[in-house]
């Protein structure tokens, strides 16, 4: 049938359940002679083409009272060939299907059906309608009670429509058996082959000659387009793998798809770009070819590997955090009876080497164990609003010392730099690592500049810092005139355990650190160098907009006996007797407990008042560390309670979740630590209405605790390098515990904000 001979439809269905909704519709779509003028007026109205009354069609209008009904009737006028343009269907139409139904079961035999819902109630919205039935194209929502010209303009405008889609598809028909024809050249040179994003080529079968690339496969080999034409890839050394497209062709001889093939393309400078590849076979022309589609999935790759290296950095992590409490515990043990052999040995003694290898060995295997926390971002931080400056004046002597005389370092700070909102030992630990690479970089001696600065930074996420970034930022800039590193070491600097150095000269954590404690404080990294060319580090912290806190000096003080009762909770046998003997050396009256239910009965049984409480965290029973010394305190409220554990946050649960900054001594400590903390926490003054509470510090850094609180539990200078103090212990010499001493009032002053 030829579109321009198709004759109007003016066949309407119309579905209702109620008999006097028929009358209704006939009289307003039948009215018969009287109102054919008013017909031929509103026709000419919307279509803008007004007929002779003697060419002006009544509608047929047919009856069906069910779904059902009118689903039989609908594919009876099919099959004679006399489909209906249009429908009206009520929504309610008991018993049996209701009008939505009806339309989805009739749309299934005649989808070009033009349909009106017609309702007076909302029972479904027209979302629901959508969801339901599908074509809101052909769908319109007539609400009772209808004006009857809205009827009549519906039923004019819908037929109309329904020619109107008909005669389209006809043409549509038509067009494509005219442009058959065309469809090999469309096919070659059409605009979506040569625009398309994707890389796009098309081979000759079987030889693989290029007959055709699109710009986007070009530009990812480096070649002109009319370079490829006429070539091989073989001819071009397009792939890595050359033999690859050879395995490519003789699947497809057997008729096996090639879909998403891994390979690694090459471009004229010699970098590689990796790519997931399809192919398919298509005749052109009565010729078989080849058409090629490639995606560039680099960055993808690189996103997969990043996320593998995160789980493998997270896996040690856990590792390190999982074995953090034993390993604590033990380091804890050997620590504290080497410090009470070297106490009671003479200086001059054979055994005093031995004692003293041991204690270093302890100490190297606690600074381990804080590396891997570091790196993992599950040790405990304490942040302040520090001056960046301050802290790198501080530790410039340090870095001199550690660096040597044959390596110079120039400092230049920025002037009115901004706060930084951070951990002042972790900033030095990053200042320390960043140096020791530095200095090992350049064996014969050089310069290392550190640089400060403020930086407006907008820019999106990049695959080394997923997140955007938008503001100010203060930038520490660490540069050397060393060897550098090539791509494939700088590939893998921030590696666990990755190092270039000789066996036994690093353990491979020292960049690793310093990814980790810079993601822990918000900042990233970025690292530039090449070979014999340097090496520049840049690590961007967020600029804070507090003020910088005045660092309070912490002062060793000489440590005093005490005749006090002490009852410590410690489930490790061999470190609750090291502990009961150095409290006992220090004159005090100690009571101890296995166990959290196990101190509640030593508790019931004392004869004397407790004065304070050394409990670990995570303790076997059900009672953990926290709940034990919230029982006492209760019973008790000047009880004063020192917490102490070899997990990190995060890794026991509630309780070790809880960590705070202050009456917290972490795993492993000295003897000298020890002593001088729990003296300090004795003569600590409370509030008159505080109780000794748990610690107060989430997974990730430790809550602010104001200056007037309890004792803080921080690491000093000397901790920190990784000495122990064990001289003179008991008079506090070299024994830096990291607590504050009391103030005029009493108080321990912290060093947290």
């Amino acid at each position: 049938m030829n579109a321009k001979d198709l004759k109007p439809n003016h066949r309407i269905l119309l579905v209702d359940d109620n008999t006097s909704i028929h009358a209704d519709f006939r009289k307003i779509l039948c009215p018969g002679n009287a109102s054919t003028a008013a017909i031929n007026d509103l026709e000419a109205a919307l279509f803008g083409d007004a007929k002779p009354a003697a060419e002006q069609a009544t509608f047929i209008l047919d009856s069906a009272y069910q779904g059902q009904e009118a689903l039989a009737m609908v594919k009876q006028a099919l099959a004679e060939n006399r489909p209906y343009a249009m429908a009206f269907v009520d929504v309610r139409m008991p018993p049996g299907w209701d009008g939505i139904e009806t339309i989805a079961r009739i749309w299934e035999v005649d989808p070009e059906l033009q349909v009106v819902v017609c309702t007076a109630y909302s029972d479904y919205s027209w979302e629901d309608m959508r969801a339901k039935v599908g074509q809101p194209d052909s769908l319109l929502v007539l609400k009772k009670p209808f004006d009857n010209i809205e009827v009549q303009q519906i039923a004019h405008a819908l037929t109309k429509k329904w020619q109107l889609n008909f005669q389209t598809r006809l043409q549509i028909t038509e067009l494509a058996q005219a442009n058959e024809k065309l469809a090999l050249s469309e096919e070659r040179f059409s605009k979506a082959f040569h625009e398309s994003p994707l890389p796009s080529a098309i081979q000759s079968y079987p030889d693989q000659i290029f007959v055709d690339v699109n710009q986007r496969f070009a530009e990812v080999a480096g070649f002109k387009r009319e370079e490829m034409v006429g070539r091989t890839a073989a001819d071009l050394f397009l792939w890595e793998k050359p033999e690859i497209t050879d395995d490519w062709y003789e699947r497809l001889l057997k008729l096996e798809l090639v879909r998403d093939q891994e390979a690694r393309i090459r471009n004229q400078a010699g970098s590689f770009r990796e790519m997931l590849v399809s192919l398919s076979v298509v005749a052109l022309g009565g010729q078989p070819n080849v058409l090629l589609l490639a995606q560039d999935v680099s960055e993808r790759a690189l996103l997969e590997r990043q996320l593998r290296q995160a789980q493998k950095m997270e896996a040690i992590g856990q590792l390190a955090a999982g074995v953090a409490h034993d390993f604590n515990n033990i380091l804890t043990v050997i620590q504290g009876h080497a410090g009470l052999m070297q106490h009671q040995l003479a200086a001059d003694n054979p055994q005093a080497k031995s004692l003293e290898q041991i204690t270093r060995s302890a100490d190297r295997a606690a600074t381990l164990i804080r590396q891997l926390l570091m790196f993992s971002r599950k040790q405990v931080m304490q942040f302040r609003h520090l001056d960046l400056n301050e802290t790198l004046r501080n530790a410039i002597k340090m870095l001199e010392r550690l660096v040597g005389e044959h390596v110079q370092i120039d400092f230049r700070p920025h002037d009115s730099l901004p706060a930084i909102h951070a951990d002042n030992s972790m900033v030095e630990q990053i200042a320390m690592n960043l140096a020791v690479n530095a200095r090992d970089a350049m064996p014969n001696g050089g310069t290392i500049s550190i640089v400060t600065s403020l930086d407006s930074i907008h820019r999106a996420p990049t695959p080394l810092d997923p997140e955007r970034r938008d503001g100010e930022y203060i930038c520490l800039t660490f540069s050397d005139d060393g060897t550098g590193m090539d791509t494939q070491i700088l590939n893998r600097i921030f590696e666990p355990f990755f190092t270039t150095k000789a066996v036994g000269k690093g353990t491979g954590l020292g960049l690793s650190t310093v990814f980790g404690i810079v993601r822990q404080h918000q900042g990233w990294l970025e690292v530039e160098s090449k070979p014999n060319q340097g090496t520049t580090f840049r690590v961007y912290f967020p600029a804070s907009q507090q003020p910088a806190e005045k660092t309070q000096m912490i002062v060793d003080t000489a440590l005093r006996n005490g005749r006090e009762t002490v009852l410590v909770a410690e489930d490790e046998e061999a470190l609750r007797q090291m502990v009961v003997q150095v409290l006992r050396i220090q004159g005090y009256t100690v009571l101890e407990a296995a166990s959290g239910r196990d101190a509640l009965e030593v508790w019931k049984q004392a004869n004397r008042p407790v004065d304070l409480l050394l409990t670990d965290m995570v303790m076997p029973g059900g009672i953990m560390g926290s709940e034990l010394a919230e029982r006492l305190s209760s019973q008790s409220p000047h009880l004063k309670v020192i917490y102490t554990s070899g997990y990190s946050p995060g890794m026991a649960g509630r309780d070790a979740s809880l960590l705070a900054g202050r009456n917290f001594l972490p795993k492993p400590y000295s003897i000298g630590k020890l002593a001088q903390f729990v003296r300090e926490c004795l003569d600590a003054k409370a509030k008159p209405d505080e109780v000794s509470r748990p610690p107060e510090v989430g997974n990730e850094n430790y809550a602010p605790v104001p200056a007037n609180e309890k004792v803080s539990g921080i690491f000093s200078r000397n901790e920190l390098a990784g000495r122990n103090g064990v001289e003179d212990w008991r008079i506090g010499g070299e024994a830096a515990t990291g607590c504050a001493a009391p103030n005029a009032e009493g108080q321990l002053a912290s060093t947290s904000p």
